[in-house]
């Protein structure tokens, strides 16, 4: 089922989750313990990210710096068919537009089309410098409404190759990333969210939020997409915080705030009562979000199911 139809037909919140795929050469045993613990929370839909080959730029012994090239993740496909066809979940494959071309974009489309997918979140991705020759006819979309429109493209039908000019269409429903604190290079929210409404108009049919940790932050974000024409569900984003080095980490990487309260709190204790700290400030955000009534809650697992598994506890679950 797509994740709209998902939102459609819930008489109640839904919860969703989101994982990372093992890095490369790790064991594939851990992510697979976690996935049946989010199973058995009865999720409708779990997210897989993606991700780009990536440049590191590393200083030698004599002062100069060299080019490594990371390569990416492997995984995604094989989880989001594990996940499906395994445990009857939904899966949202994340798609990127940074480090693949407009053609690997359309193959890695028509796989999950083939494995019977239907959902992908479309996201523009990390900058990660490396950029892949695009001669010979091939091409990259440079933003997430660009590769919106391709998704939206293949679903009438059109395929870049004229070969495939008979092919069927595909169904995929596209969720997108939203940001309640705006994107980092937006230069204000509302010219953010006017890209968000962008993406909406080329075919995209939810938005995922970053994770945040001021509610009112996400309401006011609802409230002016819902002034500027977004009718589009708005899912928020969750993260437990689990660490002392994430009060730096969660801040650097996401380009989001802290409140301060929190800050203050994690501070003062102990880092192995973090977990403890963060389960209780996410639950009292949930909370607040289900008393608003949002349509669901998308929690950023990743690789570690202790933090929500107390949290679901504390919820009832």
């Amino acid at each position: 089922m797509k994740v709209i139809e998902h939102l459609e037909k819930a008489n109640d919140t839904i919860i969703s989750f989101e994982i990372i795929p093992p890095k490369r050469g790790g064991d594939l045993n851990q992510l697979l313990s976690v996935l049946d613990v989010l199973a058995k929370y009865n999720p409708p839909f779990i997210d897989i990210t993606s991700h780009a080959a990536e440049v590191i730029y590393e200083e030698t012994n004599s002062g100069d710096f060299r080019v490594k090239v990371k390569r990416k993740r492997p995984g995604t496909l094989g989880i989001c068919a594990l996940i499906q066809h395994k445990y009857n979940i939904d899966a949202v494959p994340h798609v990127i537009c940074n480090g693949f071309t407009k053609e690997e974009t359309e193959d890695f489309l028509i796989e999950l089309h083939y494995l019977g997918i239907s959902n992908l979140l479309a996201i523009k991705g990390d900058n990660s410098a490396f950029q892949k020759p695009v001669s010979f006819g091939r091409s990259i979309n440079r933003y997430a409404v660009d590769l919106v429109q391709q998704i939206d493209n293949m679903n009438k039908g059109i395929y870049l190759e004229e070969e495939l000019l008979d092919a069927s269409p595909t169904r995929f429903s596209v969720g997108i990333a939203g940001y309640p604190e705006k994107h980092f290079e937006a230069p204000n929210l509302l010219t953010d969210l006017k890209y968000t409404k962008q993406k909406i108009d080329a075919g995209a049919d939810y938005i995922v939020t970053q994770m945040f940790y001021d509610n009112q932050k996400y309401f006011e974000y609802v409230k002016t997409a819902r002034e500027i024409g977004i009718d589009a569900p708005i899912i928020p984003g969750i993260k437990i915080l689990t660490s002392k080095k994430q009060l730096t980490s969660v801040p650097r990487n996401f380009y989001i705030d802290l409140p301060e309260d929190l800050i203050e709190e994690v501070m003062a204790a102990d880092d192995k009562h973090t977990v403890d700290i963060g389960v209780e400030w996410a639950y009292k955000q949930v909370t607040e979000l289900l008393d608003n009534g949002v349509p669901a809650l998308h929690f950023y697992v990743m690789q570690r199911s202790a933090p929500i598994k107390k949290l679901m506890k504390k919820l009832g679950y």
